[in-house]
């Protein structure tokens, strides 16, 4: 009989391994079913994740999370870039405007809120006139917009106002041409950017090549324009009653008081109405002239007052270059300006061509020697004595030359 080799020993001690709270009353509770002594144990399976709601997984779409925010930024975006106002009270807005763009001292504040209606779009064909008003009152006196008090708010209010000229009749855009050219044109000259220097002279130079050649019969207005403007308005009084008398003395002979025109062929009348015709035609002719006339007059001076404002600034070193192109072009064409004006730009011309003669000897506007920055400052240095307690040298000698390399 085979002893058992394990009788002596104690029975086997049971030594449980350290595990989580969670699994160690799972594994005693399956220690203490009978029934379940024979299956291994296992430890429990980690618990499921939580669902995932199917909303979590998409993106949310702005429009439908708030729509709420949306329109009510809309709503806020709309109230200021619009203006919600009737015609009466745009109208109303510029004849206010207009009476107070006069005074110098209001300029600034007026001509923000002349742009303001510019760019509300509340310049439009039904109130294009009132617009025109307020332009004009801003150039009452045609140099005061190159003043350097108000040039900016002049340059801003005219920049703008480009984008309302299609609003205009025709007549009203040759004036705002000539009031650009003396708020926008001119006012570039006085800039410190040679950029937009020499871009003005371009426009310039465009604007004097466009004009026509002047003729005898312009120069003939323009020196009957110089005369006393109080005669010329007294002739014009008197002309305007003279033709008041006349017209009421016709009156009665036109009237027809048996009417006997009943009597008169139709031929007559045919003949009337294309003599009216002709004659409303030969008017409407004389007035697109005179107008012509008037724009060229006033485009000429306003050209006149851009080459003087240029001439001006030749003592500034980078504009003189420009300049001289600028005042030859206008001598090469001066044929396209009126007696008067071919004097002043005569005048013009010798004073730029001394000065450049002078540029070209080395002198400066002045008549000194030119000199650049750095020879005025080794001029200056030349004679300086710098301390030795700088330890740089003393009494002007030569020790400090390779100390300054």
């Amino acid at each position: 009989m085979v002893e058992d080799l394990f009788g002596d020993l104690p029975p086997p001690s049971y030594h449980p391994t350290p595990t989580p709270t969670g699994q160690q009353s799972f594994i005693i509770s399956e220690a203490k079913d009978p029934s379940s002594s024979t299956k291994p144990l296992l430890p429990p399976p980690p618990p499921p994740p939580a669902p995932a709601l199917k909303s979590a997984l998409k993106r949310p779409k702005p429009p439908e999370s708030a729509p709420h925010n949306d329109s009510g930024s809309e709503k806020r975006l709309r109230f200021k870039t619009t203006t919600d106002a009737s015609e009466a009270q745009i109208i109303d807005a510029m004849q206010k405007i207009a009476s107070h763009i006069k005074n110098p001292s209001k300029i600034n504040k007026a001509s923000k809120l002349a742009i303001q209606l510019i760019q509300a779009k509340s310049v439009m064909p039904e109130t294009s006139n009132h617009f025109f008003v307020i332009l004009e009152a801003a150039m009452t006196s045609p140099t005061s917009c190159n003043d350097a008090s108000v040039r900016a708010d002049y340059y801003s209010l005219f920049s703008a106002a480009q984008d309302a000229v299609e609003c205009l009749n025709k007549q009203q855009r040759n004036q705002f041409i000539v009031w650009t050219i003396r708020a926008v044109v001119a006012n570039d000259l006085y800039t410190d950017d040679s950029f937009v220097f020499s871009k003005a002279a371009g426009r310039i130079k465009e604007l004097i090549s466009n004009l026509p050649v002047a003729t005898e019969e312009d120069d003939i207005e323009e020196a009957a324009a110089l005369k006393d403007e109080t005669q010329v308005n007294g002739d014009g009084e008197k002309n305007q009653d003279v033709s008041s008398v006349a017209s009421s003395e016709e009156t009665p002979r036109e009237t027809d008081p048996f009417g006997l025109d009943a009597l008169i062929p139709s031929r007559t009348r045919k003949d009337d109405k294309a003599k009216g015709k002709k004659e409303t035609t030969v008017k409407i002719r004389k007035d697109e002239d005179e107008e012509t006339k008037r724009f060229l007059k006033s485009q000429r001076e306003a050209l006149i007052n851009c080459l003087e404002i240029a001439a001006k600034r030749y003592k500034t070193p980078w504009c003189q270059t420009v300049i001289d192109i600028l005042a030859k072009h206008a001598v090469d064409n001066v044929s396209r300006f009126t007696a008067r004006q071919r004097d002043a730009i005569e005048k013009l011309w010798a004073s730029v061509r001394e000065q450049h003669i002078r540029r070209k000897q080395g002198k400066s506007v002045s008549g000194k020697l030119d000199v650049n920055a750095f020879e005025r400052l080794q001029q200056k240095y030349a004679t300086e004595k710098i301390s030795i307690r700088h330890a740089v040298g003393g009494s002007g000698d030569r020790r400090c030359e390779q100390w300054l390399g």
